[in-house]
């Protein structure tokens, strides 16, 4: 106490305002004698004096909170006490202040006993500060007493907003049972509801998600007065929170027509937020009115997607917004823009003399407001996927002459990525560049994540290029390039992605780390099998990348340990595959039955495929005996596994247990039994399980038929290959690549170059079409192509493989080659001596003639299941 007098004697004798007999009594009060004190000229009153050093006081308790030293803080509030001076509410208003912002409960309720001792009396200002600072600091009861004092010292309508302040601490801490007390208050003295009220309460409601609360909102807001512009744009904000855009539609119509027919203006507030300019006189609170449910029955998540659709479940009530609102023609609007046949992407670069201004007296803050209104519908419309609304909205904007900006093309051209393509979007970005408009770095991240989606990698790299300043929010485009990268098998391209990311020091995501593993995971698959190099490297890999995420705090999620395990699989190295496994199964402790069974499944199937049939039997037996659900892709994977024992009874046994557990086998499983089967060339067993699986009335595919092709070419069968031919013509499935070269290389090897071409040129004609004719047009198009002497006649085919037409560029190519090699073009394959005498022998249901196999001893040996 000592120190602050003496500063405030300083500053009184520097600025000659002092005089001597309050500082001799504060000196008294604080145990200074008089030779001590300092002395201070008369020129300013005794009032003068003990103002600033009121303020000086003040200020030091202040600063002693900021400081957390509460002690000191309390020390100088006890030492008011020993003042002489009548002290008043203002002395104590900068304390309030700052605990009401801090904010301090604790010490506004020690300051408020202090001026309780001093019988000081209260203001509207210190009722607010006390409050805000009991509310927001967490003691609501007290708040809600002090609220009750007030109501009972002064029931009038300028009591509200100090109701409205606890509604706000109500609203940041979703504290319903609070605001359900402060509403009975307000009802019990009458207070009525401001639009500050119901935006409390709105924000109450949001925070709930509760929906039907909204609908009461509105329907008591409206009951009497019409809410601004500004309330109206919040009640869009919440119903655009839970999907209901047919009514938040509504509620932009009312803006519309308010702001055409309305001739008030927005004022800022210190804050620098709009304010609307009228009055905000309360709503009366009428004994009749009805009670604001805030407490749901059942809460209506934003996640329901009818709401989004526009499709009315139960609770939702759009006649409450159709109410006294017509569609925007009140403003007479012209729909010129709307003429049929014009593309929206070309409706969006309209200037803005092509319509009628039909907000022309309508100030800019107003225009302002329905723009960001538009904006919010906009992005609500990407969130739920309403590509017909946000196309809507876009054309209203032109016709109410609202210049889009930078935001309303970016959730533009999110909404019709998702609705109607990148390509489409592309469109509505070649405008903006020609009016000017650079898009904003998400709508670029947006662009390069649909581009991803597509595929076309060159383009989604270019567009993640183009970003100016990449945040940690365009990670999600970079994982989707990634993705792509990981599809397209593009390892180079993703390193250069990586050193992005690290040029800007973007930390990876979990989901970024699961693409790595796959990505790279492995460095021969699927050329070539793993050697002792590649284990090596992918090793190093691997501790990378789990390095990198212990680094980052990630730990591992049921997809990167998926990936990982899949990655040693691919590789062989079924030691440290089987390693993780167990690692999986001890640490990821959150997932399911299920997903267990997905990673016994990816371990199988690297099993088999590296010959380890011994292991891979002992952990399918561990899945049954530890209760893991197995599917239909595992049985397959072990049927198959069947081709290295080989054991034909075991894959009838497993059949039998795949019945038993209710799974049909498919043609994939059909397709296993064929592999254990040929195993031991037995062809007879394959054929009659061609039979079988059309019988059971499952249709066999073309991979089906290329297994037999491919074991019996090994075999040199050819009548088996001839006869297969002819099967899959019968069931006029088209022949891939595969079919091809299996059946000219049998011909090749036994040197029957004649057939061998002339089965080519049939096969590479059905490989076109199945038909019998192909089209005339066509036929002169592909005969261009085909006889054409030019250096890059190739060059011209091979670029169908970027149409994704790679059947088509492989029979061009094909038929070419028999062209060059003096063959006859001829478009009708069913005249060809070859696919007669084919169609001939299967007519005769002649099959053909093959030794039986040599019937090993293991295949009499009991199941090993």
């Amino acid at each position: 106490m000592q120190r602050i007098l003496s500063r405030a004697a300083r500053r009184c004798t520097n600025s000659s305002a002092a005089f001597k007999s309050p500082l001799a009594q504060a000196n008294v009060a604080s145990g200074l004698h008089s030779e001590d004190a300092p002395t201070c000229s008369n020129e300013y009153d005794n009032l003068t004096w003990k103002t600033s050093l009121v303020r000086s006081m003040q200020a030091d308790i202040v600063n002693a909170l900021r400081r957390g030293d509460r002690q000191r803080a309390s020390m100088i509030l006890s030492n008011f006490q020993n003042t002489d001076w009548a002290l008043t509410k203002d002395d104590f208003s900068y304390i309030l202040e700052y605990c009401a912002e801090a904010p301090d409960p604790l010490f506004v309720m020690e300051t408020l006993e202090f001026m309780e001792e001093k019988a000081i009396g209260m203001s509207k200002g210190i009722y607010r500060y006390v409050i805000r600072a009991l509310s927001r600091g967490g003691y609501s009861k007290e708040a809600l007493h002090w609220l009750t004092l007030l109501g009972e010292k002064e029931s009038t309508h300028a009591t509200l907003p100090f109701f409205n302040i606890f509604l706000n601490s109500c609203g940041s801490s979703g504290n319903l049972k609070d605001a359900e007390c402060c509403l009975e208050i307000m009802e019990n003295y009458l207070l009525g509801k401001s639009e500050i009220t119901y935006y409390e309460l709105l924000k109450i409601a949001v925070l709930q998600g509760n929906l039907p609360a909204v609908y009461d909102i509105w329907k008591d807001c409206t009951r009497y007065y019409s809410p601004s512009i500004i309330m109206q744009r919040k009640i869009l904000r919440a119903l655009t929170t839970f999907g209901d855009l047919q009514s938040a539609y509504h509620i932009l119509q009312h803006m519309v027509v308010i702001a055409a027919q309305s001739s008030g203006h927005l004022r800022l507030s210190s804050k620098r937020r709009y304010q609307s300019s009228r009055l905000d006189i309360p709503v009366l609170a009428l004994s009749e009115s009805e009670d604001l449910k805030l407490l749901p029955d059942c809460n209506l998540q934003p996640s329901q997607g009818k709401l989004a659709t526009g499709e009315n479940s139960a609770d939702v009530q759009p006649e409450l917004f159709e109410e006294k609102t017509q569609s925007f023609e009140i403003v007479e609007l012209k729909a010129d823009v709307l003429s049929e046949g014009n593309d929206l992407a070309d409706k969006v670069g309209l200037e803005n003399g092509s319509v009628p201004d039909a907000l022309r007296f309508v100030g800019s803050a107003v225009r302002r407001i329905l723009r960001w209104s538009f904006n919010d519908l906009m992005h609500a419309c990407v969130q739920f996927n309403n590509c017909q609304l946000a196309e809507q909205l876009f054309l209203e904007m032109q016709k109410l002459r609202l210049r889009p900006s930078k935001f309303t093309y970016d959730g533009f051209v999110k909404t019709v990525i998702a609705g109607k393509g990148v390509a489409y979007a592309m469109k509505v970005i070649e405008v903006m560049e020609r009016r000017g408009i650079k898009p904003y770095n998400d709508t670029l991240a947006a662009l390069s994540e649909g581009y991803s989606k597509k595929l076309q990698l060159d383009l989604a790299e270019d567009f993640l290029e183009r970003i100016s300043e990449i945040r940690p929010k365009h990670i999600r485009a970079i994982n989707a390039l990634l993705s792509g990268c990981e599809i397209m098998n593009e390892p180079e391209r993703a390193v250069r992605i990586l050193a992005k990311m690290k040029q800007v020091n973007m930390k990876a995501t979990l989901r970024t780390y699961e693409l790595l593993f796959s990505l790279f995971g492995n460095i021969n698959v699927p050329y070539e099998d793993g050697n002792v190099l590649s284990h090596v490297e992918v090793s190093k890999r691997i501790s990378i990348i789990e390095m990198d995420m212990l680094n980052n705090g990630i730990q591992h999620s049921f997809v990167s340990m998926k990936n990982l395990i899949r990655a040693y699989g691919a590789e062989g190295m079924i030691e440290e595959m089987l390693r993780y496994l167990n690692v999986a199964e001890n640490t990821l402790w959150n997932i399911n039955s299920y997903q267990k069974s997905d990673l016994y499944s990816v371990v199988l199937h690297a099993l088999v495929q590296a010959k380890e049939s011994h292991k891979a039997i002992r952990i399918f037996k561990i899945m049954r005996s530890c209760g893991i659900p197995t599917d239909i892709s595992i049985y397959t994977t072990m049927i198959e596994c069947c081709k290295w024992l080989p054991c034909f009874k075991s894959a009838r046994a497993l059949l039998s247990l795949m019945l038993r557990d209710g799974f049909h086998p498919t043609v994939v499983t059909y397709t296993s039994l064929l592999k254990v089967a040929l195993a031991k060339d037995d062809f007879e067993g394959a054929l009659d399980l061609l039979d079988t699986c059309k019988t059971e009335g499952i249709e066999p595919d073309i991979q089906m038929f290329n297994t037999v092709l491919s074991h019996a070419y090994y075999k040199g069968q050819i009548h088996v290959i001839e006869y297969i031919v002819e099967c899959i013509h019968r069931a006029k499935i088209q022949p891939d690549p595969s079919t091809l070269w299996y059946t000219f290389c049998v011909y090749e090897e036994h040197e029957l170059y004649n057939t061998a071409i002339e089965a080519l040129q049939v096969l590479s004609m059905r490989m076109i079409s199945e038909d019998v004719s192909i089209c005339s047009e066509k036929i002169t198009v592909f005969e261009d192509i085909i006889l054409s002497e030019e250096p890059d006649a190739e060059l011209r085919i091979i670029r169908t493989f970027e149409a994704g037409e790679e059947f088509l560029a492989t029979a061009l190519l094909n038929l070419r080659w028999c062209a060059i090699m003096g063959a006859t073009i001829s478009w009708s394959p069913e005249e060809s001596l070859w696919a007669w005498r084919l169609a001939s022998s299967y007519d005769d249901n002649r099959r053909p003639h093959i030794s039986p196999p040599e019937v090993p001893q293991s295949w009499g040996r009991k199941s090993y299941f």
